[in-house]
Formats: structure tokens, C-alpha cells, sequence
């Protein structure tokens, strides 16, 4: 008969893969993906080596289950930024260039204050697995920014275009543009601002 896992002993075993994804993260902002291994999670979790290999086969599921957690959070904070569905009816409701604003300075300011982490999300050498992880990051950006532009087109704020394509070469410029100050873990205050001024430039909203 096969054995089957008790409700309380998932649990407890979900919450001890949860413990080692969330050190793997402490990990990666540290130390970044050439930095981290097996080894070094299991002691930043105060785990055994094989406690952690019995979550994850090893170093590329380990990533790919933090790259799915960050990048639930990080588009979750970009898609509340620029949200609101502009309404005739709602004159109070945030316009083309308020939401794609607050989208661009969500994005880029929360990856300039964890840039180690960002770097791996965004550009550095990783697994195939785990590139292919980073794709569906880009792509789950660019809907949080499709609808805002989608909106802006069917009220007329922005020119007529794909928002798709429009959403896809934008999330693509600005990752382009933050490799080399997280690469460098550089603060500059000027990257932002001229972010959101590229991104509104390139969708056509018009100067205020």
C-alpha cells in the first residue's frame, strides 16, 4: 500500500521548503547565481545538505522556485503601481502617463534597491532551466504594462499601437538599461527619472 503523506506532514514539509527558498533568495542578494550552491543555502537555512535535497534536486530547481516567488511579488507591486482601469465615468481614475509612470518607477526602483538579486533575475549567466524562468519573468512584466498602454490606446491618450509589442520592447529597454548599474551596484538618481521619461516617449504619450 502506498503511503500517503499526512495533511500536518505536508505542511511541515511545505514550510521547510519555504524556509530553504526564502534563504536561497538571502543567498542570491548576497552573493548573486555564481555565488550560491546547495551548501551555502542548507547553512543559510540552518539546514543539512540533504534536507535541502530532499525539496529540490539542486542548484537549478532551487533558483527557478526563488525566481517564481520574487517575480509573483515584484509583478504584483508593478501591476497595483499601474493598475486602475481609466473610465470616462471616473475622472479620478490615474491616466495613461500616471499609470505607465508609476509602473516604470515600481519596476526599476524596486530592482535598484536589491541590485544583486535584480542582476539575476535580469542578465546574469544562469542554468537553461532556469533562463527559461527569466522569460516568463519578462513576459509577466510586460502584461502589467500591456494593460495600462491597452487602456491608454482605447481612450485615446496614446497613439494607436500593439500593446503587446509596445509592453514587450518596453519591459526589454528598461531591463537593457539597468543591467550596467546593477551589474555595478551603482545608485544613480537620474536612472529612474529618465526611465519614465524614455517610456513615455517611446508609447507617445504627449508632453504635459
Amino acid at each position: 500500500m502506498a503511503y500517503r503523506r499526512t495533511p500536518a506532514v505536508q505542511a511541515r514539509l511545505d514550510a521547510q521548503a519555504g524556509s530553504i527558498v526564502r534563504a536561497a533568495m538571502t543567498v542570491l542578494s548576497r552573493d548573486g547565481f555564481s555565488g550560491l550552491s546547495v551548501a551555502a543555502v542548507a547553512a543559510e537555512a540552518g539546514v543539512a545538505t540533504g534536507t535541502v535535497y530532499k525539496s529540490f534536486s539542486g542548484k537549478a530547481e532551487l533558483v527557478t522556485a526563488v525566481f517564481r516567488e520574487v517575480v509573483t511579488r515584484e509583478v504584483a507591486a508593478v501591476a497595483e503601481a499601474g493598475s486602475a482601469t481609466v473610465m470616462a465615468d471616473a475622472p479620478d481614475s490615474p491616466s495613461a502617463r500616471e499609470r505607465v509612470t508609476a509602473a516604470v518607477e515600481t519596476f526599476a526602483g524596486r530592482a535598484l534597491k536589491n541590485p544583486k538579486l535584480a542582476y539575476v533575475l535580469l542578465a546574469e549567466p544562469v542554468d537553461t532551466a532556469v533562463d527559461a524562468e527569466r522569460l516568463r519573468f519578462r513576459r509577466a512584466f510586460a502584461e502589467t504594462f500591456e494593460s495600462a498602454i491597452a487602456d491608454g490606446v482605447a481612450t485615446g491618450q496614446l497613439p494607436p499601437q500593439d500593446p503587446r509589442t509596445s509592453a514587450t520592447a518596453l519591459v526589454g529597454a528598461i531591463g537593457e538599461v539597468l543591467v550596467g548599474p546593477l551589474a555595478e551596484q551603482l545608485e544613480s538618481e537620474s536612472v529612474v527619472p529618465e526611465l519614465v521619461a524614455f517610456a513615455l516617449r517611446a508609447l507617445g504619450v504627449p508632453s504635459e
